[in-house]
């Protein structure tokens, strides 16, 4: 990877990172997720309004952890805000492939170019569990369970 664009893609995630978007509760969610990374005590809180449509017309969340783990909830509820939920997951699927280091298939090129900025996590193996927290959040919170979602 080039050495500015590293520098822009480190710079973007340091911003999500002091200045999260989409951060505090949400009221009168209809599905909520915790997820906890017990291996450096990452912590987020999703809350998510699903509207009749399955569109997620509104998401929050609240945490504590790494510039990474922030980074990406704050990243993950902008891309999300206004999707459906079956677009949600092949995000999801798209963005735990890019941080593993491998071929994301299906992710518009847009989408692709959003998430690329996390794609460098693929070499701190460590990192990927932060990356992906709050994301497997949101696919506990989807599922129907406010139990403590996995990480990968």
């Amino acid at each position: 990877m080039d050495e500015g664009l590293r520098e822009l893609y480190q710079d973007v995630i340091l911003d999500h990172s002091r200045h999260p978007r989409h951060f505090g509760q949400l009221a009168h969610a209809t599905h909520e997720g915790e997820g906890f990374n017990p291996l450096c005590g990452d912590r987020v809180k999703l809350y998510l309004k699903v509207d009749a449509a399955n569109r997620i017309a509104d998401i929050a969340f609240e945490g504590k952890g790494c510039a990474i783990s922030q980074a990406s909830a704050s990243l993950m509820t902008e891309m999300l805000k206004g999707r459906t939920v079956e677009e949600a997951g092949m995000l999801m699927g798209g963005f735990l492939h890019l941080v593993k280091g491998e071929a994301a298939p299906g992710l518009a090129p847009r989408d692709r170019e959003t998430l690329d900025v996390m794609a460098g996590v693929s070499a701190f193996p460590m990192r990927v569990k932060c990356a992906t927290l709050a994301w497997h959040t949101m696919k506990s919170a989807l599922e129907g369970g406010a139990a403590p979602a996995k990480t990968e």
